[in-house]
């Protein structure tokens, strides 16, 4: 009930208030995310035209490098191919450089086929030891009336959603695993593929209960014999002394039943997994909540550029915000 008759005598909690620290320098890190300063290095010159084939076929006239380039530009200010493809001409104008600009048909034929220069190329060097790795997904509307249809003529649309699954550095904020899947993979599926990616030591993985489960402390562990894993477990989880994975998960359950839920997310810094809700919410207010792309493949390569593009924003600056300490009744 919105308005309790016994409102006035309930304990109420304030919500917690938080300062940023470093405002001028994440105030110019936001201008610089909007800068139209190009760079265009010699090796990136060089590499421009794609290399010449061996085999037998068509002879590609492009690199990875300038589609990665033209869709990111497009991504970063909200255009689609016609008019990334007229935006980078203008600008390889203006920098007097007599490079060839790819098509709009080239780029959608191209993202199919696209590939990352390499496993790491949108991370920046991190602190050395292990890392405290977040994990979690979110939906991604397809491009088209789909869900509006639906709603407001009962027409079953044929587009769904995409999941998209996030590993995130919960020291940095950034993304270190992405992959993008249909709505009907589960989250657990994911879990491998993103440790694949990944290449630093885990000191401590942290995913909510729909990762629940042997297998996931197994893959974890396989990945980082030290890794401390925090899943909330199940209400109904009950302890197998005898598996022996179920170490760590033996210990949740039963210091939730010893303790409550409450207690538990602090003793094991369960809270700190808001920062991958960050970090998805991030991705949608800057890249967009939607795919663009038509075509599964496409769409995955939209979802690569668009992680590179929100890690090299992230790179620019993040703020540094420390709680403020509520005011005592002297103080008031």
């Amino acid at each position: 009930m919105p308005h309790k008759h016994n409102a006035a005598r309930r304990h109420h909690i304030g919500k917690m208030k938080f300062k940023v620290t470093n405002w001028a320098e994440y105030e110019a890190a936001l201008r610089r995310r909007g800068s139209l300063t190009v760079w265009i290095t010699p090796e990136a010159f060089i590499g421009w035209a794609a290399p010449r084939r061996k085999t037998r076929g068509g002879q590609p006239l492009y690199s990875d490098l300038a589609i990665e380039t033209t869709l990111m530009l497009g991504m970063v200010f909200g255009l689609r191919l016609r008019q990334s493809e007229g935006l980078l001409s203008s600008v390889l104008d203006m920098m007097g450089l007599d490079l060839p600009v790819p098509d709009h048909t080239t780029l959608s034929r191209r993202a199919r086929t696209w590939k990352p220069l390499s496993k790491s190329n949108d991370r920046q060097p991190v602190a050395d030891g292990p890392v405290h790795v977040l994990i979690d997904s979110t939906g991604l509307k397809v491009y088209g009336a789909g869900q509006w249809l639906e709603e407001k003529h009962g027409v079953k649309s044929r587009r769904n959603w995409r999941k998209l699954h996030l590993a995130v550095d919960a020291d940095s904020g950034e993304i270190i695993a992405h992959s993008l899947t249909d709505q009907e993979t589960g989250d657990a599926s994911q879990l491998e593929p993103l440790l694949d990616q990944i290449d630093d030591e885990i000191d401590q993985f942290t995913a909510d209960g729909a990762y629940d489960g042997y297998p996931t402390y197994d893959a974890v562990l396989r990945h980082s014999a030290g890794a401390r894993v925090v899943i909330p477990p199940r209400s109904n989880a009950v302890e197998r002394p005898n598996v022996q994975a179920s170490c760590q998960r033996d210990d949740h359950i039963s210091s939730m039943q010893a303790d409550g839920r409450l207690k538990w997310q602090t003793s094991t810094g369960y809270g700190k997994r808001a920062l991958i809700e960050t970090a998805m919410g991030r991705y949608k207010g800057i890249i967009g909540p939607r795919l663009h792309a038509r075509s599964f493949r496409s769409q995955q390569t939209e979802d690569a550029i668009g992680v590179t593009t929100l890690n090299r924003m992230l790179a620019c600056g993040r703020p540094k915000s420390v709680r403020c300490e509520a005011p005592t009744a002297a103080t008031k």
